[in-house]
């Protein structure tokens, strides 16, 4: 039977805390101090500990320092404040959860039911990193360039924990693989994993979308209807674009990261938001955060453990691995066996990227299609011109490079980025594909961003957009 701790200086909540464990098929052991504590872990190591910070003789992070147990048990903080400086310490330390006080059943049922060793986490890891060093791919991500490697030793060190990651990057740089990822390596990967895209929701239905509804709670609701946070019950929830989000859903966001819970539109019964939350942009925050597009108080919520995902174009040594990942998957999919030429691999490494691994992949699969034999040439495959600058692809070499955008100074970030981006589409003939591409933006971002323009993005005449 598995064995657990609980360290806490009330009294009765430790004794009726210990009766709910009992429940769960645990051994149960109490203390009330930090020495009573260390005397019971070396009387009968533990396999969870549920630790209080706030003890008569100390603080519990002092437990941190005993490495045996933080390799051997699974800590999960018992606090009344989720945001305390303190309780995001212990996390990064290696506190794998937390619960809020007054402790529910659900959310202690919850941290049960994830219990797995720290060193059987760590030997998921090792057998990685072994993965990565033969065939090159970490999970979902593929790449040995150092900035790779070092985003997989972040991956690596945050992934057991609870704490909330906050990815940064390009569009097609990969941030929901790390998402996907992180998942597969924590302790909620039996549970689901659930992907939103805060942009690319009505705004009408935001607030039901993420927290539910019951029956009849507003016109057309004729059913009831769990939200995102239930639906990721026990798991991830990765908001994708999370600056798109409107500021008043960012608000009540912030209240059920900080309360852990939340109320359906149309009911007044308190649900237990039991996910762990793994938000991205790319947009740079503090900018967002500059110009009102992410409140400030979310951003440093967010923001605990933050990953920044390079741009393929940093990483042009990843371009081979990735290419022939991609055309082996496209290979093996549609059971016709293609390869490329050395002259085209040398193509594809000279290309600036700006679609990032996105791009790579789409232009590996209509350079597939489009290639009659078995041997993949530089014909339908983007190039670089001598100075390393995006040309387009070869078949169309008599297209012209877009022209330069000046801009005054003293202009907010904001407004560069419309002229940049109309610039962009009106040299594009309106074609939101390419100039998503040229930018290095994903096709969602671009209507987003055209959506906010209105009619200045659509210019009349035959020129019109497509």
């Amino acid at each position: 039977m598995r064995h657990a701790l609980i360290v806490d200086d009330d009294v009765d909540g430790a004794s009726t805390m210990a009766a709910l464990v009992e429940l769960e098929n645990f051994s149960v052991a109490t203390a009330h101090s930090l020495k009573a504590a260390r005397q019971q872990i070396a009387l009968h190591p533990p396999d969870v500990v549920l630790l209080d910070l706030r003890l008569p003789d100390g603080s519990g992070i002092e437990l941190f320092d005993d490495s045996e147990l933080v390799s051997r048990a699974v800590i999960v903080l018992i606090t009344g404040y989720a945001s305390l400086e303190t309780s995001i310490q212990a996390l990064r330390l290696g506190a794998a959860d937390y619960l809020l006080k007054p402790v529910q059943l659900k959310q202690l049922q919850g941290v049960l039911s994830r219990v797995i060793p720290p060193s059987a986490l760590v030997g998921e890891v090792q057998e990685m990193t072994t993965t990565l060093a033969r065939s090159g791919n970490f999970g979902e991500l593929w790449g040995r360039a150092s900035p790779m490697l070092r985003v997989y030793g972040q991956i690596s060190r945050v992934a057991g924990t609870a704490v909330t990651v906050f990815i940064t990057g390009e569009s097609g740089t990969g941030k929901e693989l790390v998402a996907k990822t992180v998942h597969e390596l924590s302790r909620r990967r039996s549970q689901p994993f659930l992907a939103v895209n805060c942009g690319a929701i009505s705004p009408t239905l935001l607030e039901s979308e993420f927290f539910g509804h019951e029956k009849g709670s507003f016109t057309g609701a004729d059913r009831a209807h769990p939200g995102f946070f239930e639906r990721a019950r026990g798991g991830t929830l990765f908001l994708d674009e999370i600056t798109e989000m409107p500021q008043e859903l960012q608000v009540k966001l912030l209240r059920v990261l900080e309360t852990g819970s939340f109320f359906r539109v149309g009911s007044t019964a308190l649900q237990t938001a039991d996910v762990r939350v793994v938000a991205a942009t790319n947009r740079s925050p503090m900018q967002a955060m500059a110009e009102g597009r992410l409140r400030e108080d979310l951003l440093y919520r967010l923001n605990v453990f933050p990953i920044e995902m390079p741009p393929l174009r940093e990483r042009l040594d990843d371009v081979p691995l990735l290419a022939e990942h991609f055309l082996a998957d496209f290979c093996r999919r549609e059971g016709q066996h293609k390869r490329f030429t050395p002259q085209a691999l040398t193509a594809l490494c000279t290309y600036r990227w700006p679609g990032n691994v996105r791009e790579l992949r789409n232009a590996i699969l209509r350079a597939y299609v489009m290639t009659v034999d078995e041997h993949i040439t530089a014909e339908w495959l983007p190039v670089g011109a001598g100075d390393g600058q995006p040309t387009g692809m070869a078949a169309g070499a008599g297209e012209s490079s877009p022209p330069c955008v000046v801009l005054p100074v003293g202009i907010s970030m904001a407004v560069a980025e419309r002229h940049l981006i109309l610039a962009t589409l009106r040299h594009f003939q309106g074609q939101k594909e390419r100039t998503a591409g040229t930018l290095g933006i994903s096709l969602k971002t671009l209507y987003n961003r055209l959506k906010e323009y209105g009619n200045e993005a659509f210019p009349p005449g035959p020129g019109g957009l497509s």
